[in-house]
This record gives structure tokens, C-alpha cells and sequence, in this order.
């Protein structure tokens, strides 16, 4: 009885220390979880803005918004056109602005129930090079000083205010490739509907509509690489 009794207290502290190490074994070669990878480098923000433009005739700011309004004339030459410089972007670019038409207002033409016009103004799109990029059409009438947009500051008239003045609004938006630098706008037809008859105008260097509201939105292009260094020669 007491060799039982001995081996089996022999044993049982044996039996418990082999749990132990043999837990303390698995806890060691527990495999460890992998490491979380980096996350991706997340796309350039997008960006709105303004662009720089190049306004070969100014038609004056709002005398309400103050925004600028810029005359679009006619002809395809890009030196006369309205020429905007798009920043270096990743992928397409949207270009949006706002085309109007152009009016000249006469406060004793429109008692006398004579201002009434049509307007019909094409514009072509494209880019520095001539290549085509699409084309924005504004279409409106005229009757009252109601149906201008704003009157434009700098003027003779009362209140300091240009006879000419924007009427309409068409919002027009277009896709820019990756590798235009810039965009030009200029006049492709012009067609002026009054109660005397009708005028089509296709001849260079007149104005043939106003855009203003010009926006751009896009992602910038990364900046290049750092230039290798040079090896020096022995």
C-alpha cells in the first residue's frame, strides 16, 4: 500500500509539471499573426478652382455677382480666342463655365415693343493645337431688361452700367484629355433673329458670346521622380 501511495504522489507532481512545460511549449510556438500590410496610398484629392485664362477682350464684371465676363470672339485663331491653361492633372479634366448671349440693351426700343432677338451662338472648343474637343451652344430671347442676366459695371449709362449686357445662360461642362495644357474658345457661328429679319455671322473678330463662371476640376498629377545621381568618373 505504501509503494502505491508513493508512486502515485511521485507521479502526480511529474504529471503536472509535464502540463505545464508542454503548455508552456505550445505558447511558444504559437504561430504569430501576419503582419497588417500598408495600406495604399490613397489618389490625390480633387481639386476645384479657378483656372488661369487669357481674356483677349473683356466684356467687364457683374455689377451684382462681380464676376468676370469674358466676350468670345469670332474666328480660329487661337491668339484670338479665349485661352485657358489647365495645370498638370492625372487623368481627364472637367472644364465648366457658363456661355451667354450678348445684348445690347435700349430702354426706347423696348417701350417701343422693337428689342425683341433670338440668339443662337455656336462656339468651338479645342485645343492650342486645332484639334477639336467639342462645341457649346446658347439659345435664347430677349424682350425685356428682365431677361438680361446683370447689367456690367463701367459704362456710360445710368447707374455707371455698359449698354451691353449678358442675356441667357446655358451651363455647359466638357472631358479635357490628360495631355491638353490648354483650351481655346472661340466663335463658330452667330445667328441674330429680330423683328426686321434675320443676320448670320461667321466673320472673324466680331464677339459671338460671353462666358463666365469658368471652373476646372481635377486630380493632380504626381510630382516626377528625383533625377538619379550622377556617377562619378574615376
Amino acid at each position: 500500500m505504501r509503494r502505491a501511495v508513493v508512486i502515485i504522489l511521485l507521479l502526480g507532481p511529474l504529471g503536472l509539471a509535464a502540463s505545464v512545460s508542454a503548455d508552456a511549449q505550445t505558447s511558444r510556438t504559437r504561430p504569430k499573426k501576419p503582419a497588417a500590410r500598408p495600406a495604399a496610398a490613397k489618389a490625390a484629392a480633387t481639386v476645384r478652382e479657378a483656372p488661369l485664362m487669357q481674356c483677349p477682350s473683356i466684356l467687364g464684371n457683374g455689377v451684382t455677382s462681380k464676376r468676370l465676363y469674358c466676350d468670345v470672339l469670332g474666328g480660329t485663331d487661337p491668339a484670338g480666342g479665349l485661352r485657358i491653361t489647365m495645370p498638370p492633372h492625372a487623368g481627364p479634366l472637367t472644364l465648366a463655365f457658363t456661355l451667354h448671349n450678348r445684348q445690347t440693351y435700349s430702354e426706347s426700343e423696348v417701350k417701343a415693343g422693337r428689342a425683341f432677338a433670338r440668339y443662337t451662338a455656336t462656339l468651338r472648343v479645342a485645343t492650342a493645337a486645332g484639334e477639336a474637343l467639342g462645341e457649346a451652344v446658347v439659345r435664347n430671347e430677349f424682350r425685356t431688361e428682365k431677361d438680361l442676366v446683370e447689367r456690367i459695371a463701367g459704362g456710360a449709362g445710368p447707374g455707371g452700367v455698359k449698354a451691353v449686357a449678358p442675356t441667357g445662360a446655358e451651363p455647359v461642362v466638357l472631358t479635357v484629355p490628360e495631355a491638353v495644357t490648354e483650351v481655346v474658345i472661340t466663335g463658330a457661328r452667330l445667328t441674330v433673329e429680330r423683328v426686321g429679319g434675320t443676320e448670320v455671322v461667321t466673320a472673324p473678330g466680331r464677339p459671338y458670346a460671353v462666358v463666365s463662371a469658368v471652373e476646372i476640376e481635377y486630380r493632380p498629377a504626381p510630382p516626377p521622380p528625383p533625377p538619379r545621381p550622377r556617377r562619378q568618373r574615376r
